[in-house]
């Protein structure tokens, strides 16, 4: 019965990852209705991971509020300027640019606004785009794992905190860890490919007048952007701030009436509020932007994924702690590959969290292993068909950053795999120092 319950999980998971977007949420659910009603799976032990859901909702609340009264594009705006100055090392800005975006923002699709950016500045120097294209949209892939107020963070802090190891811990191992192996990534993707000059699909494309030199253009930036981001960030501060002072390690407050998660919900509602009315941005246009739509998605995903996994899971975790525990327990680096396939097809940080990490934790494996492993959960690049990748891809009409034949033998593929290797690599450094 274990083996056709897990076919079931695995068959509705294929078929989500192949519907795209929502569609993992979706076939979530169902594949729960299957469990349950069809092979008699309880669901009363199931989890489903509502603080996560809850605090994905808030944040995204705050960030689309920014977005509407003009903030994202004065950031925006900040990293062209930063990137026009120094386009000369465009391959290891990029990807600070877009670590840096998503670690403040909790969301990979900040690097939406910056690509045709990173793409125009390496094309006007002679640099094969593809170059900081690859490493820039994974490295808005691995910065959610070291967000403080992205939902896989905080869901994996509080999965943890049973274990010794609190929030403030985790992003001392997480931040620097992912940001130097971005910056590996970085290295060996300025060697990938032939130069521009010499690709043979660029020379074709510039002789046939498909390549276009765009001139830098004037955004034009809303009175009220710098205050509803200043709004947003000291609400990251409050965040980071209170958790710091109610963790063990600081311990300031030592009995709080407000929880951690608690306090990122509230506070991010709060300065959502503070937006509205210090902007005076009509509210009722908040569910419409961009980054709202996307985080009301990922809250379905979440939903949907978790809840099936979470089903599966809490029905055989002896089962599961037997054949796992053992092998992992032998060789734990196991755990990062587990983790990297997952994410593969669950295409979320925040799922591949909920989904795993309580099982891994529940079969014995150390936390030390499951903090160091965490950034395996950002392989969403290894499929071509996530969306910040295919917008790189569509951004460069030099035709340097392009799918292969073969699917996988695009250029994200190897940054990619280095960057998530040397993050695991550096979280146990990291980790067997602060954990």
């Amino acid at each position: 019965m274990l083996v056709a319950e897990l076919v079931v999980v695995l068959l509705f998971i294929y078929c989500g990852a192949r519907i795209g977007g929502i569609g993992i949420g979706l076939c979530g659910g169902a594949g729960v209705i299957v469990l349950s009603l069809l092979l008699g799976v309880p669901t009363s032990q199931a989890l489903i991971p509502v603080d996560v859901i809850l605090i994905i909702m808030s944040v995204i609340t705050a960030i689309a509020a920014m977005q509407l009264a003009g903030g994202m594009d004065w950031l925006v705006e900040i990293a062209e300027n930063f990137l026009r100055k120094h386009p000369t090392r465009i391959t290891f800005y990029a990807p600070i640019v877009t670590f840096l975006m998503t670690l403040m923002a909790g969301t990979g699709h900040t690097a939406f606004s910056t690509l045709p950016v990173i793409a125009e500045v390496a094309k006007g120097q002679g640099i094969r785009p593809s170059r900081p294209l690859s490493i820039a949209v994974v490295a808005s892939q691995i910065a959610i794992t070291a967000s403080p107020i992205s939902a896989a963070v905080v869901a994996f802090a509080a999965m943890l905190a049973p274990f010794g190891v609190d929030y403030l811990m985790l992003l001392a191992v997480c931040i620097p860890s992912t940001f130097i192996a971005c910056m590996i990534g970085a290295f060996v993707a300025n060697f990938m490919g032939c130069e521009l000059k010499q690709d043979p699909i660029y020379q074709q494309r510039l002789a046939e007048g498909k390549i276009r030199l765009e001139t830098q253009q004037k955004r034009t930036i809303l009175p009220t952007a710098k205050t509803a981001t200043f709004i947003f960030l000291g609400a990251i501060l409050i965040v980071v701030g209170y958790a710091a002072a109610i963790s063990n390690s600081v311990g300031l407050i030592t009995d709080p009436a407000l929880g951690r998660n608690e306090a990122i919900i509230s506070v991010m509602l709060a300065a959502s509020a503070a937006i509205v009315f210090f902007t005076k941005i009509d509210a009722s246009q908040i569910p419409s932007a961009a980054t709202f739509r996307s985080g009301m998605t990922a809250c379905v995903c979440v939903l949907g994924v978790a809840w099936l996994g979470s089903t599966f899971v809490n029905a055989h975790v002896d089962d599961i702690k037997h054949v796992a525990g053992s092998l992992l327990g032998q060789h734990p680096w196991m755990l990062a590959i587990v983790l990297f396939l997952a994410s593969m097809l669950l295409y979320s940080q925040g799922a591949t969290t909920v989904a795993l990490m309580p099982a891994a934790l529940a079969i014995g494996v150390s936390p030390l292993t499951t903090v160091a492993s965490f950034a395996a959960v950002s392989a969403l690049f290894v499929l071509p068909t996530y969306p910040t990748l295919l917008a790189a891809v569509e951004m460069d009409d030099t035709g340097s950053t392009r799918i292969g034949r073969y699917v996988f033998n695009h250029p994200f593929m190897v940054p990619g795999v280095i960057t998530i290797i040397s993050a695991v690599v550096l979280g146990f450094a990291f980790g067997s120092v602060i954990l």
